[in-house]
């Protein structure tokens, strides 16, 4: 299929995209190979053949749950900006 500036214009409107003649030519030559890469694959017998559904036939590999010690109170708030005793002071963000 030949992909003329028409047609690109066309896509590229619909796609509410903007683009120069220099990259109209150059994504027209792009979408040429794009097709003929889609012509490529229609080509394929792929009579018998499952589709892929997923990449691995693993299922659910989950690691184990492991209890640790969280972090303390006072190594959270050491890099804090700002801190007032247990809390992280943030700058006021909602207004009335």
């Amino acid at each position: 299929m030949k992909m003329d500036k028409n047609k690109v214009q066309e896509l590229a409107h619909l796609a509410r995209l903007e683009f120069t003649d220099d990259e109209l030519a150059d994504i027209s030559k792009d979408l040429e190979k794009i097709i003929k890469f889609c012509d490529q694959l229609k080509a394929l017998d792929t009579q018998g053949i499952d589709p892929l559904i997923y990449l691995s036939d693993e299922i659910n590999v989950l690691r184990e749950d492991q209890i640790s010690e969280g972090l303390k109170k006072e190594d959270a708030l050491k890099n804090a900006p700002a801190s007032d005793s247990d809390y992280f002071k943030v700058p006021k963000v909602i207004t009335k």
